[in-house]
């Protein structure tokens, strides 16, 4: 009985890991509105607001920085990735063993899977602070290392379970979730928004921007938290999916897009769900510490409850899977690159597993922004990669695809691109103060100008005989 509830869940799933997406299988617009919009509704937003009011970040910089940096992010996924995916309509991990060499790309996936495994469980934990509410369960707080009951520890394998079960039955079901999910969180971060500011007694457009100035963001930092300032809010904006535009890992949701417009379809995530829901959460936030003075210590769940009752606290459970989902996917297509025999849901059992044993600890899982800044990072370079190796193989004279076409299992260039842009970011956080947020723009363009210059000189096009 079991096999056969297992053959039914994984079905006929063709997944083509290794092989370009064919034209019956492409999706339309919908798809990608829905994955993204629910995708960047997430549990990650119920801290990312209330972060913005910890560093003191003023009204006008929150709104003028969520704008501009929105913005940037939406060009980067529809000018640069979008292109790149509608072309090749290959998983990132296939394109990148062409040009990389296996052997590079499997400690790349590695990294890529472990990275993505931490980052749906933070979405779990997050989660978790909500369903523990009706039933009494002690939460941990953000500066726990260890569980600090079974009750916890519980709560999280079963949401993992049900989170790996969606994931293992591949990108329609991951869509399909997303789709109806979406449309009703956000709807939620709007009333939240609403009767959160009805709270802190906003009655007129005047006492809104009174309140939003002097209460909210009014440019005062807690105690022991950084000033942010408008540079911040641009550069966290547009690179906190840093790794998914301009490091590509949205090649391999995007090369199902019938049209390479679709990279602008992003907006329907960053600015339905980040701008939203930021400010929205933000504002739940203010609503928090006028109740607890001071408090430093933060149960999105809890501080969602407080304001839209068991809806908020719902809705902060779903918003975390809505992202887990589609990140335990990504993960398990990750670790495909490094074990390509073995079916894809395998895999992503496997994944499920691992993201729910560390979403059990809350000093792995909860010190999520310091995370988000380093795991895109460290995917970046090769995103840069991918794009010089897209655009600038021909018009630069060197072998696209240098692995591919040298029958090599491991590129020279590739590797001390991928290093020597992260020693170069390195080097620019410890010497020169640079935070990390502020490193992904400048250490994109070192790895590109790398990568050309190292497979200018190891993968040159032949000089045709006149």
């Amino acid at each position: 009985m079991s096999n056969r509830l297992l053959k039914k869940i994984v079905g006929e799933t063709n997944e083509y890991e290794r092989t370009p997406i064919p034209g019956a299988s492409l999706k339309g617009g919908k798809s990608f509105l829905g994955m993204y919009a629910g995708e960047h509704t997430a549990g990650t937003e119920f801290v990312i607001g209330p972060l913005f009011v910890a560093h003191g970040v003023a009204a006008g910089d929150l709104v003028l920085g969520l704008l501009i940096g929105n913005l940037l992010a939406v060009l980067s996924w529809g000018l640069i990735t979008g292109p790149i995916a509608a072309s090749k309509r290959m998983t990132l991990y296939y394109q990148l063993e062409r040009i990389a060499g296996k052997n590079l790309v499997r400690w790349y996936n590695l990294v890529n899977a472990l990275m993505f495994c931490f980052l749906a469980g933070s979405m779990i934990a997050v989660s978790a602070t909500a369903v523990g509410i009706p039933f009494d369960l002690e939460m941990p707080t953000l500066t726990d290392w260890l569980p600090r009951t079974p009750g916890w520890i519980v709560t999280v394998l079963v949401m993992g379970a049900v989170i790996t079960l969606v994931a293992i039955q591949g990108y329609n079901q991951v869509s399909k979730f997303a789709n109806i999910m979406s449309p009703w969180m956000i709807l939620i971060f709007i009333a939240a928004a609403i009767v959160g500011l009805a709270q802190l007694g906003v009655g007129s457009f005047e006492s809104l921007s009174t309140i939003a100035q002097e209460v909210i963001w009014n440019g005062v930092p807690l105690a022991g938290m950084s000033k942010f300032t408008i540079w911040h809010i641009i550069f966290f904006a547009w690179f906190c999916n840093m790794a998914m535009h301009i490091g590509m890992s949205d090649l391999t949701i995007l090369r199902y897009a019938k049209s390479w417009t679709y990279g602008f379809y992003s907006f329907a995530g960053v600015f339905l769900g980040h701008f939203v829901a930021w400010i929205a959460s933000g504002i739940l936030y203010s609503v928090f510490l006028q109740v607890n003075t001071a408090s430093q210590e933060f149960a999105p769940g809890a501080i969602a409850y407080q304001t839209l009752g068991i809806a908020g606290a719902i809705c902060v459970v779903i918003a975390g899977w809505t992202t887990a989902n589609p990140t335990i996917y990504r993960a398990g297509l990750a670790l495909q690159g490094i074990f390509p025999k073995v079916p894809t849901w395998k895999i992503t059992a496997i994944v499920g597993g691992i993201t729910s044993l560390a979403a059990c600890f809350p000093a792995l899982v909860m010190k999520l922004l310091d995370f988000v800044a380093l795991y895109g990072l460290l995917l970046m370079p090769m995103g840069a990669v991918i794009f010089a190796d897209f655009y600038f193989s021909k018009k630069m004279g060197f072998q696209s695809e240098g692995a591919l076409n040298s029958k090599s299992d491991f590129s020279v260039p590739a590797l001390l691109s991928w290093v020597l842009t992260l020693v170069f970011c390195l080097g620019l956080n410890f010497f020169y103060g640079v935070e990390i947020f502020f490193l992904g723009l400048p250490g994109w363009f070192v790895a590109v100008a790398i990568f050309v210059v190292l497979s200018r000189m190891k993968y040159p096009l032949a000089k045709s005989l006149a």
